[in-house]
C-alpha cells in the first residue's frame, strides 16, 4: 500500500535532481542545454533534436548541427536563453565556452537550488497528504483498523522524513558545487 507513495516520492527526488543538473556550475554538462528550445521549420523543438552536443573540455560545448538552415535559429535560441552563453559559429559547428561564474551569479544559483528544494519538499508533503487521505477513506469504510491506520500514518511520516533528508543532502551538495571556485 505504501509502496506507491514511496515510488511517487522517488520520482519527486529524480525531478529535483534533473532541475539541479540544468543549473550552471562552471562545468559543461549536456543537461545544461536541455532547456534550450529552437524554432525549426515553424515549430519549437529541443536543441538535442537539431544538433548533437559534445564536451571536449570541461568548459566547452561543441554543437554539430544536423541541418545548416537551422544554424541561425540555434544561435538565436542560445543567445536568448538565460544561460549567458555567447555562441561562436563556424559553418555547421557552434562552440560555447562557459565563462567563469561571478560571485553574484553563484549566489543567484544557490537561491535557485533552494527554490527547487522547497518545491520538492512541497511535492513530498503533497504525496504524503494524498496517501493519508486515502487511508482515512479506508478507515471510514471499515477496511482498516485504528491501529493499522496509526501504524501506516507513522510509516508515511518516516518515509517522508527520509526523502526530505535526501533532498536536503542533494541541495547541500549542489550548493557546495556551485560555490566552489
Amino acid at each position: 500500500m505504501i509502496q506507491k507513495t514511496i515510488e511517487k516520492m522517488q520520482k519527486t527526488i529524480e525531478t529535483t535532481k534533473r532541475q539541479f543538473q540544468t543549473l550552471r556550475t562552471g562545468r559543461a554538462s549536456t543537461e545544461l542545454l536541455s532547456r534550450v528550445q529552437v524554432e525549426y521549420y515553424g515549430s519549437i523543438v529541443p536543441l538535442q533534436q537539431v544538433a548533437s552536443v559534445s564536451i571536449p573540455e570541461s568548459t566547452l560545448f561543441v554543437l554539430s548541427i544536423f541541418d545548416k538552415t537551422a544554424v541561425k535559429s540555434i544561435e538565436k535560441a542560445i543567445q536568448t536563453s538565460d544561460l549567458g552563453l555567447n555562441p561562436q559559429v563556424d559553418g555547421t559547428t557552434i562552440r560555447l565556452r562557459l565563462p567563469e561564474l561571478t560571485e553574484e551569479r553563484r549566489k543567484d544559483l544557490v537561491k535557485l537550488v533552494k527554490k527547487y528544494t522547497e518545491e520538492g519538499k512541497v511535492s513530498l508533503r503533497n504525496v504524503r497528504r494524498d496517501f493519508l487521505e486515502e487511508l482515512k477513506g479506508y478507515e471510514k469504510n471499515k477496511e482498516l483498523s485504528e491501529d493499522e491506520l496509526k501504524r501506516l500514518q507513522d510509516e508515511a511520516q518516516k518515509v517522508t522524513d527520509q526523502h526530505t533528508s535526501i533532498l536536503e543532502k542533494l541541495a547541500k551538495d549542489k550548493e557546495v558545487e556551485i560555490m566552489k571556485v
